[in-house]
């Protein structure tokens, strides 16, 4: 959530900042192993959120099925001889929130899958590896830092050189300043999936015949730094600042990246005294806004009961900064 500078993560900014927070609920996957000839199939995939399980047919064809973000990473990761698995994925996180929620999916798979196998990928390395599965064999748009966001878990400056190699830096916070960046962060689910658009295509088509230079990439570069260093030094109302900025340099990109639900609840926002909003991922339609609240904890829950009894499709979806990143249980 809070990712000031996105967009500047991307193959045509070329290089960027990106400051975000990783956060609750989770993504688990869990895998179980059988001896391969103990049953019928090799794969077999359950997506607990979506209610199906079945076996894939695109373990060596690439002609993906119903979860394609599913079979790619496996088709990357492989499986070792002689095994079969059942993989099994859940998340309390709703779907199409914009939160990087697909990236964390992969990142957890790909950890998973690379447990089965001797040594360990860093958690860089399976950053790197999640990113090539939705660009190089999805062939979808997708800049870097969800899935370096997932990996590392926290409070992260990302700083890339050149797209797409990055530099992650992890905010060491004092257990106080946390627990207080928590207790004003709201995520505000915005009532429907968050959906790749026209306008995203429009967007990019226009930035990149425009290069790296472009003042509308620049100004949202310049938000990630600030950003980082109001938190270490407790300045919300800077915060609050460099969120408004980033999302106002969204709607610069093109004023259909900030959609009228999010405005309304912006307005909303202001009403009640908050610092800042911030439209996650690449905004448009759907999706979710971060809230950096007042710090009066009886205020926030007035906007937040506001807003879910004025738009009954939005809600607000409980979480708290997750320090953790990729973590491992075996069994």
């Amino acid at each position: 959530m809070c990712d000031n500078g996105g967009w500047t993560d991307t193959w045509f900014a070329e290089y960027g900042r990106v400051f975000n927070i990783a956060i609750t609920p989770k993504v688990e996957v869990e895998i179980a192993v059988f001896p391969a000839d103990e049953r019928p199939d090799l794969v077999m995939i359950h997506a607990k959120n979506f209610g199906e399980r079945y076996a894939p047919n695109s373990l060596h064809n690439r002609e993906w099925g119903r979860h394609p973000l599913l079979e790619a990473a496996v088709y990357r990761v492989g499986i070792p001889t002689g095994l079969a698995i059942e993989i099994t994925v859940e998340s309390a996180a709703p779907s199409g929130a914009g939160t990087g929620t697909s990236a964390a999916v992969c990142v957890a798979l790909i950890a998973a899958l690379d447990a089965l196998t001797p040594g360990r990928l860093t958690f860089h390395e399976i950053a790197y590896e999640a990113h090539a599965v939705e660009t190089v064999l999805l062939g979808q748009q997708s800049g870097i830092q969800d899935q370096l966001a997932a990996a590392y878990g926290g409070v992260n400056l990302i700083e890339m050189s050149a797209y797409p190699q990055a530099a992650v830096t992890q905010l060491a916070l004092l257990k106080q300043v946390q627990e207080e960046l928590d207790r004003r962060l709201m995520l505000i689910f915005l009532g429907k999936p968050h959906q790749s658009s026209a306008v995203h295509e429009m967007v990019i088509r226009d930035l990149e015949d425009r290069g790296p230079e472009n003042p509308k990439i620049e100004a949202l570069r310049q938000t990630a730094g600030p950003s980082a260093e109001a938190v270490v030094n407790e300045d919300w109302a800077a915060l609050g600042r460099m969120m408004t900025r980033s999302t106002e340099a969204q709607r610069n990109l093109h004023p259909r990246l900030i959609s009228p639900a999010a405005d309304q609840i912006i307005n909303l926002a202001g009403r009640f005294g908050m610092m800042g909003c911030k439209v996650n991922g690449a905004g448009g339609s759907g999706g979710s806004l971060t809230i950096l609240g007042d710090g009066d904890l009886e205020n926030q829950a007035a906007l937040i009961a506001k807003i879910e009894h004025s738009f009954p499709l939005i809600r607000h979806i409980p979480t708290k900064i997750c320090q953790e990143g990729v973590s491992l249980t075996v069994r």
